[in-house]
């Protein structure tokens, strides 16, 4: 019978056969392969984004997340989206089939890869990056 514990990481090992986890190295990813996700705006223009933005009434950091929100629409991506405010005290359905844990949080459900931006939406850069813009220079 083999037993299971696990270490201070999380990782397991069977302790009956000696097995040990096995290490895993964290490489970095290859430049090429970083800007090849990121979408550049001269090279998409049609590209619509669909995106939804969670928030909780009229706190001081729902009002910024919009703020934030919509000036980074109109700066780049003027006339190429679809922003949707919901808020999570009046439609709560909503929010709990998207399993909206965390507000304001900006769901980017299209172009692909969906993704998730929690907080108020004020580090433009990480925002784009997240939204895989790459800015005009």
């Amino acid at each position: 019978m083999k037993n299971a514990s696990a270490n201070d990481r999380g990782a397991t090992r069977e302790t009956g056969s000696r097995k040990q986890p096995k290490k895993v190295s964290a490489k970095a990813a290859p430049k090429k392969a970083i800007e090849s996700t990121a979408l550049d705006l001269d090279k998409t223009p049609e590209e619509r984004y669909v995106l939804r933005l969670y928030v909780t009434g009229v706190t001081p950091n729902s009002v910024r997340a919009i703020e934030n929100m919509k000036a980074i629409c109109e700066e780049y991506l003027q006339g190429r989206y679809d922003l949707e405010i919901i808020d999570v005290y009046k439609n709560p359905a909503l929010a709990k089939g998207e399993q909206i844990v965390a507000v304001p949080t900006l769901v980017k459900r299209l172009p692909l890869p969906l993704r998730r931006l929690v907080g108020d939406l004020s580090q433009t850069d990480r925002v784009l990056l997240g939204l895989d813009i790459v800015p005009k220079k």
